[in-house]
Formats: structure tokens, C-alpha cells, sequence
């Protein structure tokens, strides 16, 4: 399916970002360049409706990440024409377009400078606030970033967008257990979310197999791995990221059969070694299938990412080959 600008494209692969920045030009010939703000002119005949604006704040989007800054200052100045400068959305577009035009960091620390003073007027200028958090992150001031974002969560504690921000910032700086709370969070917010699942159970195993982690740690952050893997395909029966983490979880597991197991009361525990390698086989079963399905472009098995059904193949040609190995 080709991609549309009325989606948000911050989820679309180059190439296809790269297919709607060049509908630009017709875009902006066949929409009106001026557009009066005046409340009366909502009585006039037009041609402006409301996804004409999706479709430029989108194409602008879509202009930035491909360098077209021509055409997404076209479209800056419409949305500004339209909605005027003291829109909060609008504020937040501006700052993006002024990031993007940015040379060094000296001229990103000014474009900072700005959002501190818009925060001082009204602190309750989310666009803004979100902006400068991930100015802040680009920058690699992680700290400050992590920082804000607790203060914004603070007053918008149901941002699941925000504790999905911080939880990676922590990860970022190896703060796991942290990184794993903000993800909980996120999950309180979307229960039946089995990307979410998924991403928590890869956490718990980062946590798990951090260099110097404690026996306990270890065994409570994969028990909990597979669970959340576990939960993840319950609920998308044909979601790679959910088996991959299964299969390297139960993987871990099976190579470390010779570790006598704890299992601390009140937490869940590992699954016995019987039960950990039919998940292996079924993990392996389903991943070979997608990776045949989804590489023969089969109908309805299309969506997949190419980098992770690649590196799902290499981690199944890994294991086939040290088991031959094995074996001779």
C-alpha cells in the first residue's frame, strides 16, 4: 500500500518518506498559497478542509527527513498563514523547521534559548515542551532530557508517549530497571498493546544479561522476558519481534540448562526445561514461516520489516550451523 499524507509518517521507511515529499509540488500548485486566519472566513466558499492541513503538516514532515527545506518552509508558512504564529502547534512545527535549518550547536543552543522563553510565558505548552525534550536529546543531554520529561509527565501523567520517551532514554544509559518501570507505565496506558509487550521483554533481557548482574536479577528478568514475549504473540499471532525475543530468551535458557534455577517467592518463575524448549521449537517454527512467507511476498505477508526478517534469518542459519557443528 503506497503511503498517504494524511497518516503521520514517522513510522515510514526513507524510501517511502521519500514518495510523499515528492508530491510537494503538486501539492502546494493545486492548494491555495494564502489563506485568511479570519474566523469569517469559514462563511466563504473554499477549497480548504480540514485534511488539507494533515496534508501539510505531514509533507512538511516527510520534506524534512529527505532535505527538501524548500518545500517544508512552503508548507511552514501556510500553516502559519492559516493558524498564526501564537498556535501551539504551529510553535512546535516552527521549532522543528529552525532545528532542521540549524548549522551548529551553537545555533541549536539558541533555538533552545527560544523554547525556555516560550516555557517561561506558559509553561503548559506541551508541543513546545516535547520539542525542547527532544532538542535536548539530540544534543546528548540525556540527563536534562530525562529530567524534563518527569517534570512533564508530572502534570500529564497518561502521556503514554512521554514514558515510552523517558523509558528509552534510561535504556539508552543502561538504567534497565528504570527503563523497565517507564515501560510498565506505558503498559498501564495500552494493556493490550503486543509491541509493547514485546519491547518490555526485550528490556528484561538486556537486564538480564548485563554484565555483573546478580543469579536472582538474572533468573526474575528472564522469567519475566518470556512473559512478556509470551503475551506479545498471544496477541499477534504473526508478530517477528515477539517470537525473535522468545527465541532468544528460551535460547539463553537452553544453553544454560546446567545452572540449577531459583525462584523467589512471590515472583514469577522460570519455566521448567520442557516447557522452555517447546517455546524454543514453536519460536523456531514461526519464524522460519514468516521468513519464507513474508520473503516469497506472499499475500498477507507483506508488512514485515526487511532488516528484522534478515537478522531473524541469520539468528536461525547461527543456530543451525553450531548444532552441525556439533553434530560432526
Amino acid at each position: 500500500m503506497a503511503p498517504s499524507l494524511l497518516h503521520p509518517p514517522s513510522q515510514l521507511s526513507p524510501g517511502e518518506a521519500l514518495q510523499l515529499s515528492q508530491q510537494a509540488p503538486t501539492v502546494l500548485q493545486n492548494s491555495p498559497s494564502t489563506i485568511s486566519s479570519s474566523p469569517l472566513a469559514a462563511l466563504l466558499p473554499s477549497s480548504e478542509t480540514p485534511d488539507l492541513w494533515i496534508k501539510y503538516e505531514n509533507l512538511l514532515l516527510s520534506c524534512l527527513r529527505t532535505g527538501d527545506e524548500r518545500a517544508a518552509h512552503q508548507c511552514l508558512e501556510r500553516l502559519v498563514a492559516r493558524f498564526g504564529n501564537d498556535n501551539e502547534r504551529v510553535m512546535a512545527l516552527k521549532g522543528l523547521v529552525q532545528e532542521a535549518d540549524a548549522q551548529n550547536n551553537g545555533e541549536l543552543e539558541k533555538i533552545l534559548k527560544e523554547y525556555d522563553q516560550i516555557l517561561g510565558d506558559n509553561n503548559t505548552n506541551i508541543p513546545i515542551t516535547k520539542r525542547r525534550i527532544a532538542l535536548l536529546r539530540s544534543m546528548d543531554r540525556l540527563p536534562e532530557a530525562a529530567s524534563s520529561l518527569v517534570q512533564l509527565l508530572g502534570f500529564s501523567p497518561t502521556d503514554a508517549e512521554a514514558w515510552s520517551e523517558l523509558a528509552d532514554i534510561y535504556l539508552v544509559q543502561g538504567m534497565y530497571q528504570q527503563a523497565i518501570y517507564a515501560m510498565e507505565e506505558v503498559l498501564v496506558l495500552a494493556p493490550n498493546a503486543w509491541n509493547v509487550h514485546a519491547r518490555l521483554g526485550e528490556m528484561q533481557y538486556m537486564a538480564a544479561t548485563a554484565p555483573g548482574v546478580a543469579s536472582g536479577t538474572y533468573e526474575k528478568s528472564m522469567a519475566e522476558a518470556i512473559k512478556r514475549f509470551s503475551r506479545s504473540i498471544e496477541l499477534c499471532d504473526d508478530y517477528l519481534r515477539g517470537y525473535y525475543g522468545l527465541k532468544l530468551v528460551t535460547k539463553k535458557l537452553l544453553k544454560d540448562a546446567g545452572k540449577p534455577a531459583k525462584e523467589s517467592e512471590g515472583e514469577f518463575s522460570l519455566p521448567d526445561s520442557k516447557t522452555v524448549e517447546r517455546l524454543n521449537e514453536l519460536a523456531t517454527a514461526k519464524l522460519s514461516e514468516i521468513i519464507r512467507r513474508s520473503t516469497a511476498q506472499e499475500r498477507g505477508w507483506r508488512g514485515y520489516d526487511k532488516l528484522e526478517v534478515a537478522a531473524a534469518r541469520e539468528l536461525l542459519v547461527e543456530e543451525a550451523s553450531a548444532a552441525a557443528a556439533i553434530e560432526r
